[in-house]
């Protein structure tokens, strides 16, 4: 199947693609007027990458994951990628641990300043 086709039958643009194939997370082949031609199995392997970088892995990181990771549209994950599904999280856990504490630094600087905070601006977790 051609590009387009294949950005309509996944949803991702056909520069998405491009940039997937170009990492070598699809196979295609060309055809003789030098457009990509991709398989039937390349539908959720683009369904897929996208999910990946949805989760937030590069391009990079999806490469080295297993095969099977590729296979299939799910979010079952493959024994050999949980290792990194959790690296992810834990990443994501410190983030937010940063943020949390930058947002405890400005407010300070603002309690100090005797700036209160709008009720819009205070985190769920704070009375008004």
């Amino acid at each position: 199947m051609n590009i387009g086709e294949l950005a309509r039958r996944t949803g991702s643009s056909a520069r998405s693609i491009r940039h997937y194939d170009k990492a070598g997370l699809l196979a295609s082949h060309r055809r003789d007027n030098g457009y990509r031609d991709f398989g039937d199995d390349a539908v959720p392997q683009v369904m897929q990458v996208a999910r990946m970088i949805r989760l937030g892995f590069s391009l990079e990181e999806i490469s080295t994951f297993p095969p099977c990771m590729l296979r299939q549209v799910t979010n079952a994950v493959c024994p050999d990628a949980l290792a990194a599904h959790r690296e992810r999280l834990a990443e994501v856990d410190r983030q937010l641990f940063d943020l949390a504490r930058l947002r405890e630094r400005l407010l300070s600087v603002m309690d100090a300043n005797d700036s209160p905070l709008p009720s819009t601006e205070r985190a769920p977790h704070e009375p008004s």
